[in-house]
């Protein structure tokens, strides 16, 4: 495969430069200066330039090639598919005081807005997931859909599960598209013979056919079973039980070619990076301004990063690399837009893919699949246009995204070690994302159908300080500080049992034995490409052939993860800080709540904390009194400025807020 990839990648860079690009770009709104007028640093005034960008690919460039249905999308008269997508984008009023970087941020299920930099980077946010409805402030991507050569629509089979409906529900949506506003995947035909429905007693209990002449696509909120014919909707006589989880299966029409989103990224900031101007003179409003290029995406964004990369997305059609530098941030899989009737706004849900491709940067032979070595790197190494890579995750991604294999692959028998460019820190004991942070003994309630509070671990602060390591390391040559996440080899990886962790017995709270979200082996059918994610899902459900060991990050005394980089509020401690959390009730009652983390906090004295039998120490045992835990936080504070992984301003933040908290202060 590997050698396959390799020739495939000679033959792209021996190709004369093909007319797939960026042709027009359309300023529809300046805002100048932007930010309400507020001056930035060095950098000064910014201004806002936003619009829509038009584009085509050739679909015989290998470059573009492996676009999922690109050979069977509409065409121009020159051959060429075409697209437009919108874009925003921050700059220096002043150009002289900009940095050099095209910093570009990947929208999060259209969520995206350019920012301004004492730095004075240029920002940018642009249109991907074509799946995806036009709304105010939303960055989106029109595409085409693929159709048979003689017109016809193309088919193929999708599923969508429900639970937790309300108990009087009647009708229910089909969201295929989830997280998103657009519902694209409609049947072929509303013949329920021609589809199937069952419903579970238990997330992996047997399946109950419900019977094809007891349901329909229909709307019966207005009328009775059978209701009111509706491609959108299904309804069920006499009802959906929400004791029950239900899936639905049937033949969807129409695909949408989701992959171009890919290309459409990669060429918008080729565009800013080098061109002059489009096809009709319109100027490029940073030309000649940037001299690299940097990325950053969280969760779905981030895996975005990964399968961009991986794909090859990181090689512009002139050869050029597109990003020096990039941080794909909690994202522990691989992308699902590359798939026939891809649902790019999902996550690891029951049925879900995304670790089904590689999942690793360096090689790894992945015996357990039976698959040859393979590395995310393997593309962009053939063509010279590997970026320089921060990587960052949290607890959660463990807990809930299978961020396992990455680490020790699908036997998890051995670390996989790290590539030269690529750097990884890990954020113990954080939710998706992080929490709200500060420094406060008052706990925040539950995050929605969860047990326990949520947790305020941050991931902000580190952040911020990697993303400016990852900038002096592309522009300066500035190596960023060692990578810190647990491994295997020193005994932080274990599976997730209470006597493996060292979970502590806390009285009361809930243990995590059992509640890891496990790498399961899916059987979409043959023709996947399952490396890569990319091509056509055959089979819904999906055969499960197997589950991968999914290890966690080892616990301490308090309960929290050890390794990694912890924030300055891990490393003073108000309580356990998760990144798991059961759910409270409903259907999946017990298991992992998604994405969210816990937190248990600690008792404010030693009698209390005896009296209850908490082995943890009490607030008043670790830090004596108000002035002792500021302390404490102004060691870790310095302590992580010192080790680059927090920016002094941030530091003086945490210190202020510390000094201005509630802890042991007696109200």
């Amino acid at each position: 495969m590997k050698l396959r990839i390799g020739l495939a990648l000679v033959a792209i860079c021996s190709l004369p430069q093909l007319d797939a690009k960026v042709t027009k770009i359309v300023i529809e709104q300046r805002e100048s200066p932007a930010f309400n007028g507020q001056s930035f640093g060095q950098a000064g005034q910014f201004e806002t330039l936003s619009g829509h960008f038009f584009g085509e690919l050739d679909p015989r460039d290998p470059r573009n090639a492996l676009i999922t249905d690109i050979q069977f999308a509409s065409k121009n008269a020159r051959g060429m598919v075409e697209y437009s997508a919108t874009f925003a984008l921050s700059k220096p009023i002043d150009m002289s005081k900009a940095s050099g970087i095209l910093f570009y941020s990947v929208p999060n299920r259209g969520s995206g807005v350019p920012s301004a930099s004492p730095e004075g980077h240029v920002s940018l946010v642009s249109g991907w997931q074509g799946d995806l409805a036009p709304a105010p402030g939303r960055q989106t991507i029109s595409v085409p859909i693929a159709k048979n050569p003689d017109g016809s629509p193309i088919t193929g089979p999708v599923i969508e599960r429900f639970i937790d409906m309300a108990a009087d529900s009647t009708t229910l949506e089909i969201n295929t598209a989830r997280y998103t506003a657009l519902y694209y995947q409609r049947p072929a035909t509303m013949d329920t013979s021609k589809a199937s429905l069952v419903k579970r007693a238990a997330q992996d209990g047997p399946a109950i056919p419900v019977a094809s002449k007891d349901w329909a696509f229909a709307d019966c909120t207005k009328t009775g079973f059978p209701g009111t014919p509706d491609p959108t909707k299904i309804c069920v006589k006499p009802g959906f039980d929400p004791a029950y989880s239900y899936e639905l299966v049937f033949q969807a029409k129409d695909p949408l070619v989701l992959g171009i989103g890919y290309a459409a990224t990669r060429d918008i900031n080729a565009f800013f990076k080098h061109a002059e101007k489009d096809d009709a003179g319109t100027p490029n409003p940073v030309a000649k301004q940037i001299r690299w290029g940097l990325s950053k995406g969280s969760s779905q964004s981030g895996n975005f990063i990964r399968s961009y990369i991986h794909l090859g997305f990181n090689q512009d059609e002139a050869g050029r690399i597109v990003w020096e530098g990039t941080n794909p941030q909690i994202a522990a899989r691989q992308l699902v837009l590359n798939l026939r009737f891809s649902v790019p706004g999902g996550a690891a849900g029951k049925y879900e893919p995304g670790s089904e491709a590689v999942l690793w940067w360096s090689d790894y032979e992945d015996k357990a699949r039976k698959r040859p070595a393979a590395g995310l790197l393997d593309r962009c190494k053939a063509s010279n246009t590997c970026p320089k890579i921060v990587e960052t995750f949290g607890s959660l991604e463990f807990w809930y995204l299978r961020e396992s294999p990455n680490l020790v692959g699908t036997d998890a028998k051995a670390d996989i070690p790290l590539p030269a460019n690529v750097r990884r820190y890990f954020f113990p004991g954080t939710s998706h994302g992080g929490g709200r942070g500060g420094f406060s003994t008052k706990t925040a309630a539950p995050p929605a159908g969860c047990l326990l509070p949520a947790n305020p671990n941050p991931e902000t602060e580190t952040t911020n300080a990697l993303l400016a390591a990852l900038a002096d390391w592309v522009t300066k040559g500035v190596e960023p500080p060692p990578s810190s996440y647990p491994r295997l080899d020193r005994g932080e990886l274990v599976p997730d049992t209470n006597a493996a962790l060292g979970w502590p017995k806390i009285p009361g709270a809930p243990s995590p034995e059992g509640l890891v979200n496990k790498v399961v082996d899916h059987d979409f059918g043959p023709n996947v490409k399952y490396t890569d994610i990319s091509g056509i899902i055959g089979q819904q459900p999906p055969a499960i052939r197997g589950t991968f060991p999914t290890l966690v990050p080892k616990l301490n005394a308090d309960g929290s993860d050890v390794a990694g980089v912890p924030s300055v509020l891990r490393q003073a401690p108000l309580g356990s800080y998760l990144g798991w959390n059961p759910t409270a009730k409903g259907f999946d009652k017990g298991k992992q709540c998604t994405l969210s983390g816990g937190f248990i906090p600690f008792a404010t004295t030693k009698a209390e904390r005896t009296s209850s039998g908490d082995p943890r120490l009490s607030l008043e045992e670790r830090y004596k009194n108000h002035a002792g835990y500021v302390a404490v936080v102004k060691v870790a504070a310095e302590k992580a400025v010192a080790e680059r992984f927090l920016l002094r301003a941030d530091a003086d933040k945490l210190i202020a807020q510390a000094e201005a908290s509630d802890v042991l202060t007696g109200k």
